[in-house]
């Protein structure tokens, strides 16, 4: 969206009230293609340009967002933020990020947006050959589809505060989905992935054969008695158990009080050697930005050093409450204020394979697939439903199902042990993760 057309709108802004104010303009086009057991299923493009406009008026502010951007709707658009503004309740936190905070300046060139664009009859052949390698596979006998996908989006924010930014981005995007079946039942597998430039991807094939091989190797699944064992967490999921741990170091939470971790900045959390590390300026990377959405500078930083917690996320608001800086971790969709959000979060790999891991267990549980996690703010407690395999002397014994893992993380961040298997495949990455003795709840 042009920066003239936002300036003009901040401008308005401030000549109707406004104490302050900042627009953001969204562009989006994408396509996308479904095709299932052969035949092409479904296609969808989409093209949208969105305008977003946050106001003050003192300690008090909104948020509107509309998808008319004529001038008349422009005019509409502000005389209902300022409106809303003077009628909402005071808030001392409010107010758009301080200017010496500002990504002011030359930005980094991250490389995220390929110009290429693909045509419907490209992405469709990747979701052909990509189902067609998952039906190949032994033992699968229907699929839930595969896809190809394209998009290209642009994101302008101009603040009365000075600050103008421009961010443009790619994506593409292959996936396949297969049911495999034998006497006993069915189960399916999936396999994908998402980059930021088309070369980048990987062969249809080998993702279509690697969501057969999934599924196939689910089939014969049992149930297991309760017990307490060794877990290990498969990196294509060990991400997963970052999220909790991102949500406790968040600044609103901390700032309610309603965080587990509330009480342990500074303080060792995990073992000695484990690093997380947060990096918004990642090359390609599907989570990188040059800068945050309220304009502040950002850049990467390690949210667990040593194994110790160094940071909590802030934006501009719950920095101010906490009596701290903001980190660049403002994170705002087109209504409503800013959260926080980390970009590309990676768990550092460790030195020994999955495989020395089990073998050093010797007999316990790999989990491949998490759903129903259930976590309580306030204690860390923690559970979440799973299905994996059983590995005995510390080899791949039986899958199993229906069963599920629970324990408190501050205890369990304490004795988590990475694998050297680190893959970077999305915007949060991590290998995989043994934890020593927990519980599994079976049948």
């Amino acid at each position: 969206m042009d920066e003239n057309l936002l300036n003009d709108v901040v401008a308005a802004a401030l000549r109707a009230g406004a104490d302050a104010a900042e627009a953001v303009g969204a562009e989006r086009r994408s396509l996308s293609i479904t095709v299932r057991m052969g035949d092409l299923e479904e296609v969808e493009r989409n093209e949208s340009r969105d305008l977003g406009l946050r106001v003050f008026v003192g300690r008090r502010h909104a948020t509107v967002s509309g998808s008319d951007i004529s001038a008349d709707a422009r005019g509409k658009l502000v005389e209902r933020a300022v409106a809303m503004a003077r009628l909402a309740p005071e808030d001392p936190y409010a107010g758009l990020a301080d200017r010496e905070h500002l990504a002011l300046g030359d930005m980094p060139d991250l490389d995220l947006f390929d110009p290429s664009e693909p045509s419907a009859e490209a992405l469709e052949e990747r979701a052909r050959a990509a189902e067609a390698a998952a039906r190949a596979t032994p033992r699968v006998i229907n699929t839930d589809g595969a896809s190809g996908s394209w998009s290209a989006a642009r994101w302008t924010m101009v603040t009365s505060g000075g600050f103008t930014g421009v961010h443009r981005a790619s994506g593409f995007s292959i996936g396949a989905s297969a049911i495999a079946g034998d006497e006993a039942g069915m189960e399916t597998g999936y396999d994908g992935r998402s980059v930021r430039w088309q070369a980048d991807l990987p062969e249809p094939e080998s993702l279509g054969a690697e969501a057969g091989r999934r599924a196939a190797a689910r089939l014969g699944a049992r149930k297991i008695a309760s017990t307490t064992a060794p877990v290990i967490f498969e990196n294509r999921l060990a991400g997963s158990l970052m999220s909790p741990l991102i949500g406790a170091i968040s600044g609103p939470a901390i700032a309610r009080g309603a965080s587990f971790l509330k009480d342990k900045l500074g303080q060792q959390i995990f073992a000695k050697g484990i690093v997380i590390r947060d990096d918004p300026h990642r090359l390609r990377g599907l989570g990188s930005s040059p800068f945050d959405d309220e304009g502040v500078r950002n850049g990467p930083r390690n949210l667990i050093d040593d194994g110790v917690l160094t940071t909590w996320l802030l934006n501009s608001s719950s920095a101010r409450q906490l009596g701290l800086q903001t980190t660049g971790h403002a994170s705002r969709g087109l209504a409503g204020p800013p959260g926080v959000s980390t970009s590309n979060l990676t768990f550092l790999p460790g030195e020994k394979s999955r495989e020395a891991l089990m073998k050093d267990a010797g007999a316990g549980l790999l989990v491949t697939s998490m759903f129903g996690p259930s976590l309580n703010p306030n204690t860390g407690d923690w559970s979440v439903g799973c299905s994996g395999f059983w590995f005995e002397d510390g080899e791949l014994a039986y899958p199993v199902t229906e069963i599920t893992v629970a324990g408190n993380l501050i205890d369990i961040f304490r004795r988590v042990t990475p694998a050297s298997d680190l893959e970077i495949r999305g915007a949060s990455n991590a290998p995989s993760l043994m934890v020593d003795g927990l519980a599994i709840a079976g049948r």
